[in-house]
């Protein structure tokens, strides 16, 4: 009757949200992973930065030395 299909239809909703529910933690955790990832590739940047400012620093002293 009514009542059973109502009560059909919320269960199918929550297990409609339970679902969503946990992709979106799956999701969520794909995106903690990226954002470890992205920390660890800034670091990197920043230190090969570093080393490229040091070497072109080294040959601009070279290229054009003090008189």
């Amino acid at each position: 009757s009514y009542l059973t299909g109502a009560t059909q239809a919320k269960d199918r909703l929550y297990a409609q949200l339970a679902a969503s529910l946990k992709n979106m933690l799956r999701v969520v955790g794909q995106t903690a992973d990226l954002f470890e990832q992205l920390q660890n590739d800034l670091d990197a940047m920043r230190v090969l930065a570093g080393t490229h400012a040091a070497q072109f620093m080294t040959v601009a002293t070279e290229l054009n030395p003090e008189p």
